[in-house]
Parts: structure tokens; C-alpha cells; sequence
């Protein structure tokens, strides 16, 4: 359900789901609609002790992607986040989180896959016969996606496999911005506006005392 308060805020609410393929695929549709109405600010609200599969969430991305530069998302998460979810909440302009919620990603498995090259000579032989214990999944290789893209917030070779709670977001200005940004501000203008020093008052008042000094009659 979206919603729209008196400051011209748009809300999404976005339910984080187990097995909710056909949820994200009306929820994504939505969303699409919502920002093409090119709102000032649209909050995405999550929550949910599900995870959003790596397709829905690069379906996610392509949206926000595409929608009009001037509208500015937030993401709301009142529960703790993992996989592709972990990655619709670092894609706001402004994330917010429960005090107490984390992020968590696992590390991809790659092993079993091999990505088509351009360049790569190709034969019409039969493949080999394999059991269905070494099939690849291909959404595996959209979860390889996921972990690329939050790399660019989070190093994931790092982080992988472990809670990542407020401290990190915090070091890593995920989280806090608008602090961090007034902080910045109110520093840049008082180095624009520089204090008035106690050695400029003698020279203040001696230029008074000649503004105001009466001129003498002439004799």
C-alpha cells in the first residue's frame, strides 16, 4: 500500500518474503508506477523475516535505476536484512534501520559455473552427462550479480558470511548522513563567516570615532 503524507513523502511498503516470486513480481510493477508519477521523495519500507531473491532484487535496481533524477528514495528497514535484501536497502539515498537490525550476505558458489566468453571457440559436441547434485543454478550467477553491486558499498570479500550491525554502517556512512552532512555544513559556513576577533575591535572603533568625530567651526 503506498501512501503520501503532507510533506509531499511518498511511501512504498515492501513485505521482505520466503518463496514470494509472485509478490515481487506485482510489488516491482507497483513500484515502477510510483515513480513514474516522478515523486519528490519515495520511502520504501521493509520488513519481513524473508529474504528477496537475487532476481527480484536486480528487478529492484533496474526500477530505481530508471526513474526520474530528481526523486530521492529512502529505504526503511524495520528488520534485519540478508542476501539480495541487504542490497534493495543500500540502493536508497538515504537508508534507515532499526538500531538493532543487521546486514548479512553469504559468499557466492561459483564453482560449478562458467560464464559464456565472446571470444571462445565453439564445438557441436555433446556435454557430458551430470547428475542433477552438479547442476547449475542460475541464480547463483544473479547472486554473483548481487554481491558485485554491494561491493560498491561494503567490501564484500571482507564481510561476507558475517552480522554487520549499526557500528559498520556507521563507519562506512551508510547510515547518519543527514548528521554528517549538517555537521559539513555548519562548519563550511562559519569558515565562510568568519567570528569577529578582539583584535579587530580597537580598528572597528577607531574607524567609528572618525565617522562620528563633529567637524570644528572655522574662525
Amino acid at each position: 500500500m503506498k501512501t503520501q503524507s503532507r510533506q509531499g513523502l511518498r511511501r512504498f511498503q515492501l513485505e521482505v518474503l520466503y518463496y514470494g516470486n509472485s509478490y515481487y513480481t506485482e510489488r516491482i510493477a507497483q513500484l515502477e508506477t510510483a515513480l513514474s508519477r516522478k515523486p519528490r521523495t519515495l520511502q520504501i519500507d521493509m520488513a519481513g523475516a524473508g529474504e528477496i531473491s537475487a532476481d527480484a532484487a536486480l528487478r529492484i535496481r533496474a526500477v530505481l535505476m530508471a526513474r526520474w533524477p530528481r526523486t530521492r528514495v529512502i529505504t526503511n528497514s524495520r528488520s534485519s536484512l540478508q542476501n539480495g535484501s541487504a542490497l534493495v536497502w543500500l540502493l536508497g539515498d538515504r537508508r534507515i534501520i532499526r538500531d538493532d537490525a543487521t546486514l548479512y550476505f553469504r559468499r557466492a558458489n561459483l564453482s560449478e559455473i562458467k560464464a559464456a566468453e565472446s571470444d571462445e571457440v565453439w564445438k557441436d559436441d555433446e556435454p557430458k552427462f551430470c547428475d542433477s547434485d552438479s547442476e547449475v543454478d542460475p541464480e547463483e550467477g544473479d547472486y554473483a550479480r548481487v554481491l558485485q553491486l554491494i561491493d560498491e558499498f561494503l567490501p564484500v570479500k571482507e564481510l561476507a558470511g558475517r552480522l554487520i550491525g549499526m557500528p559498520v554502517l556507521r563507519q562506512f556512512g551508510l547510515v547518519d548522513n543527514e548528521k554528517v552532512d549538517h555537521f559539513l555544513a555548519t562548519c563550511f559556513r562559519q569558515k565562510r563567516e568568519p567570528a569577529k576577533s578582539p583584535l579587530n575591535a580597537p580598528e572597528e572603533k577607531r574607524i567609528r570615532g572618525k565617522v562620528s568625530r563633529p567637524r570644528q567651526a572655522r574662525r
